[in-house]
């Protein structure tokens, strides 16, 4: 059975998992660093330290032949091991998709912020007439991990508005989810903004966890679930997204 570790600060890695599991049959051993929220306030410095434990722990734990950094934060700032596959914006996607060539990628501060970022977008040489906007995105992120998605979406559409409103003025039709957490606000942010395309990673990521696992699938898919925050928090929260797995504590 091919086992794949999946992790990142909280629920981001769902969306992550969802795909993958939907074109591959794997174990999923699913790691929430908690205590680590939110990866998208930390500096470079700290998110290698994290990065690297967590890796560490994963590895020595429970082998995995594939992990998956389940955060754009940490992918586009920490440099990790060719066993690890990260979440990277989907850029080259968006500006396909997009028809006057003005794309937005929603992320965190620490990601909008980073170098990192910078570097990364100037990798696809776009000429000047492509216009790429970055938007601190992690009030939106919170909206997640406090599962107010779920439990108050009228507080949500109004953080939502007030977050990007102003944004989305500026010609621009498509946008790059840009942190895990925000797939699960596609459908609030397509009903708020139903003229912007939100292209969401996850899927280009669990098509890269098949290749690399090649023909070793599994019969069925399984998870493992561990947090290293709150267990019966967050337990309680998995319950209100229908995922009825025990919660394990593991810390680094």
């Amino acid at each position: 059975m091919v086992k794949i570790a999946v992790f990142d600060s909280g629920l981001g890695s769902l969306s992550i998992i969802n795909a993958i599991q939907k074109i591959c049959k794997s174990e999923i051993i699913y790691f929430a660093d908690q205590k680590n929220f939110p990866y998208g306030n930390k500096s470079k410095k700290q998110l290698e330290t994290v990065i690297k434990q967590t890796i560490k722990l994963l590895e020595e734990k429970f082998s995995p032949d594939v992990i998956v950094m389940a955060s754009n934060t940490p992918s586009l700032m920490v440099i990790a091991n060719k066993k690890v596959i990260g979440v990277n914006p989907p850029i080259r996607e968006a500006m396909l998709l997009s028809k006057t060539k003005n794309i937005v990628i929603l992320g965190t501060r620490a990601a909008i912020k980073s170098k990192s970022l910078s570097r990364y977008i100037k990798k696809f040489n776009f000429p000047k007439n492509k216009k790429i906007y970055k938007v601190n995105s992690s009030t939106l992120v919170d909206l997640v991990e406090s599962n107010k998605f779920i439990t108050d979406k009228v507080y949500c559409k109004k953080v939502i508005k007030k977050t990007l409103g102003n944004v989305f003025k500026n010609n621009i039709d498509v946008a790059t989810l840009s942190s895990t957490h925000l797939s699960f606000l596609k459908s609030l942010l397509n009903s708020e903004f139903p003229h912007v395309k939100f292209v969401d990673p996850a899927d280009i990521v669990a098509r890269k966890v098949l290749a690399s696992i090649k023909k070793n699938k599994s019969k069925k898919n399984t998870m493992k679930i561990f947090t290293s925050g709150n267990v019966k928090l967050f337990q309680k929260n998995l319950h209100k997204l229908g995922i009825k797995n025990k919660v394990n504590f593991l810390s680094t």
